[in-house]
């Protein structure tokens, strides 16, 4: 592994995540004009933005940085894979990892495994029926779309709120930094689906201000530390079709997928550092799940 990875990650255990992310948060939305033009035409120069394909065209009609930052795009610009048995990417961002759960374990990089209990925060019968599933997870950059849709049609059941550090999540922290994605504070969102029981995992991060979904609003920062949970198992919990959108990252992050189906069969195009955007066909559902 090589010493650079290590520079870049160990540092961040003495960092001020949440303070960070905090600053962030409110700064991120100052209206004032002089200040938020000059953060975004910053952030473009950057990261070389080209606004294009955005709904909004213009720096100077976002409301604040994090408007344009979690901006709409075109929706000509981002089809959603219709056949029936596709399974769609829910974000713009690149492949980190994918393939089978083994044993309840997920592969987070060269030597680093973590447990699907540690990522869901709990080791109840919840974490079990994944335990022989399928995964993917997908890093959002900066520079990338960050409103995340429904790879599947679901229909929405649990979401629970994980406290916890707020680590980078790039390749070389991943590298360094033991089960890094169960360590970050998260939401997790747990669907019933035609596949089985499916779960999006929203990973905060340093600099992310926030995570927040379209049925509940922002979730995080929390009021408080200690692990939330909402039960939707009611008389019309959220119903969400495939690519439609059910949260975005205010500043990126990355997206976990779990299905329960271990027959998932993934895109052979896609490994490790494999670019993708939402909408695109990342998998199929296996056969008998179509009947």
């Amino acid at each position: 592994m090589p010493l650079l990875d290590y520079v870049k990650g160990y540092p961040q255990y003495l960092m001020p995540g949440h303070f960070i992310s905090r600053l962030i948060h409110g700064v991120t939305r100052i209206e004032q004009p002089a200040v938020k033009n000059f953060l975004i035409r910053h952030f473009m120069r950057l990261f070389r933005i080209d606004l294009t394909e955005a709904e909004i065209s213009s720096p100077e009609e976002f409301r604040h940085f994090n408007a344009f930052f979690t901006r709409a795009l075109k929706r000509e610009l981002r089809p959603i894979a219709t056949a029936t048995n596709s399974i769609v990417s829910p974000v713009d961002g690149a492949i980190s990892q994918l393939g089978a759960i083994t044993d309840g374990t997920l592969f987070q990089a060269k030597g680093h495994h973590y447990s699907v209990a540690k990522l869901l925060g709990t080791s109840s019968p919840l974490c079990e029926q994944f335990a022989q599933g399928s995964f993917a997870t997908i890093y959002l950059s900066p520079r990338d779309y960050h409103r995340i849709h429904m790879p599947f049609d679901g229909e929405l059941q649990q979401m629970i709120h994980l406290p916890g550090r707020l680590f980078s999540v790039n390749q070389a922290t991943a590298a360094t930094i033991p089960a890094l994605f169960a360590r970050n504070e998260r939401v997790v969102t747990l669907f019933d689906t035609a596949l089985g029981p499916m779960a999006m995992v929203l990973v905060g991060a340093v600099n992310v201000g926030s995570i927040e979904t379209v049925w509940a609003g922002e979730v995080t920062p929390p009021t408080t530390l200690k692990p939330r949970r909402w039960s939707y198992q009611g008389s019309a919990p959220p119903q969400l079709k495939k690519g439609e959108e059910m949260g975005r990252f205010n500043m990126g992050s990355t997206v976990i997928l779990l299905f329960a189906n271990g027959d998932i069969v993934w895109d052979p195009a896609l490994s490790s550092g494999s670019v993708v955007k939402m909408g695109q066909a990342v998998a199929t559902m296996p056969a008998q799940s179509q009947n």
